[in-house]
């Protein structure tokens, strides 16, 4: 492994590793209302691009770190999506019932 692999593998495994407390923490709160659901749609698109640019080149760090991304990210879009439905649900039938 060159030196420029190690540099690579660790900026990847540094900005992988930093979404881990996001998740851990939207999944306790079961809330995900103070996060931006397009800029995480947008950045989860883009990590996605990335791993494909990864793929291309036949580049392991860049694979590795954006798969794992990839599957953190996309863990929080999806709880953010559901968040946002419930609370949708919630104020369609409060307006419902009159309140």
């Amino acid at each position: 492994m060159t030196l420029v692999d190690i540099i690579g593998s660790l900026a990847g495994f540094l900005t992988t590793i930093a979404f881990v407390p996001q998740v851990i923490k939207t999944w306790r709160s079961r809330s995900a209302a103070d996060i931006s659901l397009i800029m995480f749609a947008l950045f989860t698109l883009g990590v996605l691009m990335w791993l494909l640019y990864g793929i291309a080149l036949r580049a392991l760090p860049i694979i590795l770190a954006n798969s794992v991304t990839l599957l953190l990210a996309s863990s929080i879009l999806v709880m953010k999506i559901l968040d946002t439905w419930q609370r949708y649900r919630q104020r369609l039938t409060a307006s419902r019932r009159g309140l």
